[in-house]
């Protein structure tokens, strides 16, 4: 006959076993879980940017850091006036801001010694000369007496510092592919956070 031991009889588990069995499941699951969310968030609605370099100069500077909604443009086409993230065409793997200021069916024309922009378009057959606030009296300048022609999907973009900026007057148009998105927010320096900054809009035309 065998000897009938302690170690014969089945373990049976304590209450507080499979609770905390559960409970470290349980964080594992939601650590797993807000990561994915985390990157859906990251790679499909929004993307946080650090600026470095001058071209965007006075309206943003070397490290400022900002929000780019990359969901929007799925639905609605980019605005004249918006500050955007864009591929560069010619190197896809370097990314660059930019503000949009022609739309496809517009015609842009660079003239003057400190280059000014005008508008053709069918809502302004004889051309307008755009209002840009957002460009420094010192910073305008480059590329003159040069006219650009946008197709369905083309943009023309230039940085808000004319001087030192490469942009559509050296790489041409910018197919709207190339486009990450809008610019909605500015996260640093903490004193000039804010919603869509630096963005221009333009009623009528």
């Amino acid at each position: 006959m065998q000897n009938a031991s302690s170690s014969d009889t089945p373990h049976v588990p304590t209450a507080s076993n499979p609770v905390h069995h559960s409970s470290f499941w349980s964080f594992v699951l939601s650590i797993g879980i807000a990561l994915a969310l985390a990157a859906i968030i990251r790679l499909f609605i929004f993307a946080p940017y650090l600026v470095s370099g001058s071209s965007m100069e006075p309206n943003f500077q070397d490290y400022n850091y900002v929000l780019v909604d990359r969901l929007t443009y799925d639905f609605s086409a980019p605005q004249r006036g918006d500050v955007i993230v864009l591929k560069l065409p010619e190197e896809p793997n370097r990314d660059l801001i930019k503000r949009v200021i022609g739309v496809p069916g517009d015609t842009v024309v660079l003239s003057g010694p400190n280059p000014t922009v005008t508008i053709i378009n069918t809502t302004h057959p004889d051309g307008v000369v755009l209002d840009e606030p957002y460009v420094a009296s010192a910073n305008f300048g480059g590329t003159t007496n040069t006219r650009y022609t946008l197709g369905p999907d083309q943009y023309f973009v230039l940085g808000d510092n004319r001087v030192v900026s490469a942009d559509s007057r050296l790489w041409g148009v910018l197919p709207r592919s190339d486009i990450i998105g809008d610019v909605i927010l500015r996260l640093y320096p903490f004193d000039e956070i804010g919603l869509f900054p630096a963005q221009a809009r333009y009623q009528g035309l």
